[in-house]
């Protein structure tokens, strides 16, 4: 599989897409001054403490206070395994919130997830320092493995390794960009990290909270660290000055991936000439078509996702069940892709095809699993329910691409549906009747939609006035380019001077 890292930089916005055999798999997309905080570690002061919640609101200097969750003042270690340990570690275990921190307190916290909505950021006190081949935890002592390394010989070398050279009362997360690195290897980059965390103690100890102590990289220089590996052929950027930053950092991180980056001279947009940008504005569509002629539904809601999968043209050429099947598995390859690229998060539902054949459901869950392999954040496929519907979840750990790029449609408030011409017009003739009863004015103008203007205009000529026939009451209807469908003016005539002003456009009168 050849991949690909496409990278559009400009003075506004970073943007960064990865492609997988000409596919594009992921996108990234940081604004400025809209930078991600998830990773920065404030010195934070605690505002409050609710034992109900068990949880604490802590300033840490943003427009909300942030929430920590008794929980994660201790370790997540969901995605690691330490040692033979089923569980964590006996004194990463969380105890009471009241117990732990106290109200005007100062602790040094870490960013777990962005703020959002009406919520603040989620804060944890467990403080992880990302290298390229290891995670440097200063709070913990203990070395953990990526469950994403299976060799068990290569898990145990390496850990043995990490035992040996790891900062005295630190814990170690060794990455999967460990893997074949010898011990030499990794001293350089634990020295930086444990460097990195002594700058970040003593910044603490001499400032006063709120204040921020350490600021993630950049999204440019993340994809360096977290996504530049020997499986990328190709790191294309169209800005000079991060080129050369990043051909830099890639020489001490990578050198021999060095070469692999290159400076774009081709067209003004990098993105239109590789075929990016038309992908994600595909890639934002509610229906999502398919190669066989299938198709999926995808309808995102603040608590979680719902997939639906269709035949749509796909006809098959054996039995129905075969079909069925063929179907769904293709759609479980999709809608994994479809996840990463739309970097969705929290609960997924996928409602299948229907399957009477339990074997088949089976082979489709193995085949939702397998393309999941792919996805660098961490999944969980929980099975197939009674209903017949598959559930999943995905780690949550930075926006989702539609909450980045687009925003709630201020007309219909984010449930895709807004007032039919019909019920504009009748909700217009209800006014009329409401102003001409409270009001002596004898003419109205009407500024409505064109696609309302033209409803009303056929109506009228069908003998099926919308608008009502009041005695002495004249209407002007005035279409208006700029209106909203569901949008609509009455505005009253009292005058000569006013009629030649307003009515200058009006073009249909009732």
């Amino acid at each position: 599989m050849e991949k690909k890292i496409i990278a559009d930089i400009n003075s506004l916005e970073a943007r960064i897409a990865l492609l997988e055999d000409n596919a594009l798999v992921e996108i990234h997309v940081e604004r400025r001054g809209k930078e991600r905080l998830v990773g920065n570690i404030y010195k934070g002061r605690v505002a409050n403490v609710l034992p109900g919640m068990q949880a604490a609101f802590v300033d840490i200097g943003l427009d909300r206070n942030a929430f920590l969750y008794a929980g994660d003042i201790l370790a997540d270690t969901s995605d690691f395994e330490f040692g033979q340990q089923k569980s964590s570690p006996p004194n990463l275990r969380a105890g009471r919130i009241e117990d732990m921190v106290k109200e005007g307190q100062e602790i040094v916290v870490q960013v777990l997830k962005q703020p959002g909505g009406t919520k603040g950021a989620r804060i944890t006190t467990h403080v992880t320092l990302p290298g390229r081949m290891m995670v440097l935890m200063p709070t913990v002592n203990h070395v953990g493995v990526s469950r994403r390394i299976e060799d068990e010989q290569e898990r145990a070398r390496l850990k043995d390794i990490m035992e040996a050279i790891k900062p005295k009362d630190m814990g170690i997360i060794v990455r999967t960009a460990a893997i074949g690195k010898t011990e030499e290897d990794f001293i350089g980059e634990i020295r930086f990290l444990s460097r990195l965390w002594e700058r970040i103690v003593n910044r603490g100890a001499s400032l006063n909270a709120p204040r921020l102590l350490h600021a993630e990289e950049s999204l440019i220089f993340r994809t360096v660290r977290d996504m530049f590996t020997s499986d990328v052929a190709d790191f294309i950027i169209n800005d000079r000055e991060y080129y050369e930053k990043v051909a830099a950092v890639a020489g001490i991180l990578a050198p021999q991936l060095k070469d692999r980056v290159h400076m774009y001279s081709g067209g003004v947009n990098i993105f239109d000439d590789f075929g990016i940008q038309a992908r994600i504005d595909k890639a934002l569509e509610k229906k999502v078509w398919m190669k066989n002629g299938a198709y999926i539904i995808i309808d995102e809601t603040e608590a979680l996702t719902v997939i639906d999968v269709n035949t749509g043209k796909f006809v098959g050429d054996t039995s129905l069940q075969d079909t069925i099947l063929s179907v769904n598995i293709e759609a479980a390859k999709e809608i994994a892709r479809q996840l990463r690229l739309r970097d969705i998060s929290g609960i997924v539902i996928i409602d299948f095809i229907d399957m009477e054949i339990e074997g088949n459901k089976q082979n489709v869950v193995d085949a939702l699993e397998a393309a999941l392999t792919k996805d660098r954040t961490k999944t969980n496929v929980l099975g197939i329910t009674g209903l017949g519907l598959v559930e999943m979840t995905r780690k949550k750990v930075r926006k989702k691409l539609s909450s980045l790029v687009k925003r709630t449609c201020p007309y219909c408030g984010g449930s895709g549906l807004v007032d039919s011409e019909e019920t504009t017009a009748m909700n217009i003739r209800r006014l009329i009747f409401r102003q001409t009863a409270a009001s002596d004015i004898k003419e109205y103008l009407i500024e409505v939609s064109p696609h309302v203007a033209k409803l009303i205009e056929q109506k009228d000529a069908a003998g099926m006035p919308v608008l009502p026939r009041i005695e002495g009451i004249k209407l002007y209807i005035m279409a208006n380019e700029a209106m909203h469908i569901a949008d609509y003016k009455v505005t009253e005539i009292a005058s000569q001077k006013e009629r030649e002003r307003l009515l200058d456009k009006a073009r249909v009168f009732c």
